[in-house]
């Protein structure tokens, strides 16, 4: 294991990418001692701030612990590490038992020999339906080149039950190519998904191609307005220039260096709350699918989008 880095957003990034669909154990201390869990919520929110997020249902017993906590770590576990990742998903044992430890920031425990490990302080709490989301702004973190734990059983899973068709109203008319061409099921899947998002935009008073500047931005603030547009217009959604000035005046985007646009603070802010509502949705929608289904899920989708990938737009090369 590599001695803790300062946080250089490039090795922040090779770091996050042990995590391509893999396990995390999620540390801190409570006042009745070492609390941890299995926890397959984890995402990145930015690069520079460092900052990661993870979901945890209100009705789960270390909630009271991390909601009290300063700190918190995040594990990504090797592809060694298997036991580790059930000894943490039991409830009514102690998880620490046997285990070599290190001392974080509040003497929060640190797990070792894993893929990749960030100490976080807690930087923003949300409420998320059944969910509580922990944003966390990264103090240091180590990796290693161990490949990570994809899942509880080290490989694919399979599909445990038949699914049937998708639109239980029409199922008697529809054809079944219909209703089983993955295109259909991805659009399907997109627009339900996607629904209570454009609920929580609407409440905020902004337009789906401006969330998706604000998103492109909390990850790009080295690229001109032209740019982000090239990138949006993939999806066939355009940020107009009132679109644009709104979001100016509102005080979340600033131009600089003539034409380089950027988030603001506040702008940030709201890129991060974003990223922890949207994170709460997905983790709703996911609740019915077993981990090893979540998992295999992601990585078909990645494997689709990157046989399909256009590439960036010109703009961008």
């Amino acid at each position: 294991m590599d001695n803790p880095n300062q946080v250089d957003p490039m090795a922040f990034r090779k770091a996050l990418g042990s995590f391509t669909t893999g396990v995390t154990v999620v540390t801190t201390r409570g006042s009745d001692g070492d609390v941890g869990l299995t926890a397959n919520s984890f995402n990145s929110v930015s690069l520079d701030p460092p900052m990661v997020l993870w979901s945890l249902g209100k009705n789960a017993g270390s909630l009271p612990a991390f909601n009290a906590a300063e700190h918190f770590a995040v594990h990504i576990l090797a592809e060694d590490q298997e036991q580790l990742s059930a000894q943490f998903a039991k409830k009514g044992t102690d998880k620490f038992a046997g285990l070599e430890l290190q001392r974080g920031p509040d003497d929060i425990p640190l797990l070792v020999r894993c893929a990749a490990r960030f100490v976080c302080r807690t930087a923003f709490k949300y409420e998320g339906g059944d969910h509580i989301i922990f944003v966390g702004q990264v103090e240091e973190f180590t990796h290693s080149e161990m490949p990570p734990l994809l899942f509880h059983s080290g490989q694919y899973a399979k599909i445990k039950k038949q699914v049937g068709p998708t639109d239980k109203a029409h199922q008697e008319n529809a054809s079944e190519f219909s209703q089983d061409f993955l295109g259909y099921l991805l659009a399907r899947s997109y627009q339900q998904l996607f629904a209570p998002i454009k609920v929580e935009l609407a409440k905020r008073k902004f337009t789906i191609p401006q969330y998706y500047l604000i998103s492109l931005l909390g990850q790009f603030d080295d690229k001109t307005l032209a740019q982000h547009r090239d990138v949006i217009a993939i999806g066939d959604n355009y940020v107009s220039d009132s679109e644009f000035e709104d979001l100016v005046a509102r005080g979340l985007v600033e131009t600089y260096d003539s034409d380089r646009i950027r988030l603001t603070a506040a702008g940030h802010d709201l890129f991060v709350e974003l990223a922890s509502v949207f994170k709460a949705v997905e983790a709703d929608a996911e609740k019915d699918l077993s981990y090893d289904q979540r998992q295999d899920l992601k990585l078909i989708l990645r494997q689709i989008i990157q046989t399909t990938d256009p590439g960036p737009p010109k703009s961008w090369r």
